[in-house]
């Protein structure tokens, strides 16, 4: 059960009552008339061969308001991508295969970084940036919304919820994002519940009241891969190609368009994917990786947003989100146990102490290089250096038969 408590400059949209999935099925592909819906699933070869997956799949087939699938491939070779290509027909609608390790789809982005513009290395943005220029130049679809590969348990009714405030002609939002709880027989949401909640509680100590840290602190789940946004945006974002993804791309949804057209909708009553390792002494895989580039990325947008952060900032930072960090596990024990759930005090406290080393790590990228890695650039600025990139995207997909109708 949802309730209707409004924080922050977004707009919240919890769900009262069970799911009427039939009903608001039939109100969306009424709406989907005007507004054709694409999903963008990016997905590496190896998720196809997962339960997971396949369940989506089966769902996805039902959902009577989906105009076209843009599946983003990654490490697939010839034969993963054959795979894919018979794999994805039980969609059942309109699907694309966008194969980003095919030979006319690397020509493409060496062509792109020819003209002077850094792509990232393989992974998740650059697959979703991939997928939105291709869904750009068919200038097909006039909203999008992002899935995850590995949404465990998958009805469609997430994806029912999470895109009708864009579909709906009355509500005027030009991007939503989800949110969910996240447990099973223990708390999950790890990195927002122990990073990132602390570390705003933390940056609002020492920086003060600024507009980016409530609007950040708005969001319920501010790491969730499931997000639906008006066409007209993809020409603007510019995604950060590494884990600072979700939260780089709440930044720059705010940047072109207002919070008042910005909202969050309770897609789920629970919601369950692949868990990444904590890697506690690596700061270059899993969970530790993640944690140190969403330091990063906020680190760099507040700085974009002219705060001044010297020594002394991160010094102070550091003490006061270890504090709310210790708070967060303590109430994190309080709802586990409240609810009945499992709660493991050690594997937490050495999650916390994970993400304080995270957090010291990604400050000390952070002064070395301010600007860090750049974003992928928006798509606006590639087709201006490479006008004739759209058409190139979509004949490399149609001439290796990358386009599956139904």
């Amino acid at each position: 059960m949802g309730d209707f408590h409004q924080r922050g400059p977004i707009t919240t949209l919890p769900r009262f009552s069970a799911d009427d999935l039939e009903g608001r099925e039939k109100e969306l592909s009424f709406f989907a008339r005007r507004v054709p819906l694409t999903l963008v699933i990016p997905c590496l070869v190896t998720e196809i061969e997962q339960p997971a997956l396949l369940g989506m799949v089966r769902e996805l087939a039902k959902a009577s308001f989906l105009d076209t699938v843009v599946i983003s491939l990654d490490c697939a070779d010839e034969a993963g991508y054959q795979q894919a290509r018979t794999y994805f027909r039980a969609l059942k609608h309109r699907t694309v295969v966008l194969w980003n390790d095919g030979p006319a789809i690397r020509q493409i982005r060496d062509e792109i970084e020819s003209r002077g513009t850094k792509l990232s290395d393989p992974g998740k943005g650059r697959a979703v940036w991939m997928a939105l220029g291709y869904v750009l130049a068919e200038s097909r679809a006039r909203a999008v919304a992002l899935h995850d590969a590995d949404v465990v348990d998958y009805n469609r009714s997430l994806l029912a919820n999470l895109v009708y405030p864009i579909l709906h002609p009355s509500l005027e939002f030009d991007f939503c994002k989800a949110y969910y709880a996240r447990s099973t027989k223990r708390l999950h949401g790890r990195a927002t519940r122990l990073l990132v909640r602390p570390l705003l509680q933390a940056l609002g100590d020492i920086v003060g009241r600024h507009p980016f840290l409530s609007y950040l602190a708005a969001f319920r789940y501010p790491l969730a891969g499931e997000i639906a946004l008006n066409a007209d945006l993809l020409r603007l974002l510019r995604i950060p190609g590494d884990w600072g993804l979700e939260v780089g791309l709440l930044f720059e949804v705010l940047r072109h368009r207002s919070a008042r057209r910005i909202c969050q909708a309770n897609v789920a009553d629970l919601f369950e994917h692949k868990h990444q390792v904590l890697s506690p002494l690596d700061p270059s895989q899993g969970l530790h990786r993640m944690a140190v580039d969403i330091v990063k990325h906020v680190l760099r947008t507040l700085a974009a947003a002219g705060v001044m952060l010297d020594e002394g900032t991160f010094k102070g930072l550091r003490v006061a989100y270890h504090r709310y960090g210790e708070d967060a596990v303590s109430d994190s024990f309080a709802v586990a146990t409240f609810n009945g759930l499992e709660f493991d005090r050690h594997a937490e406290e050495e999650t916390l102490d994970t993400f304080t080393r995270a957090l010291a790590e990604g400050s000390q990228q952070f002064q070395e290089d301010p600007l860090g890695t750049p974003a992928l650039p928006n798509w606006a600025r590639v087709i201006s250096a490479f006008p004739e990139v759209g058409p190139r995207l979509i004949k490399a997909v149609q001439d290796l038969g990358g386009e599956l109708l139904p």
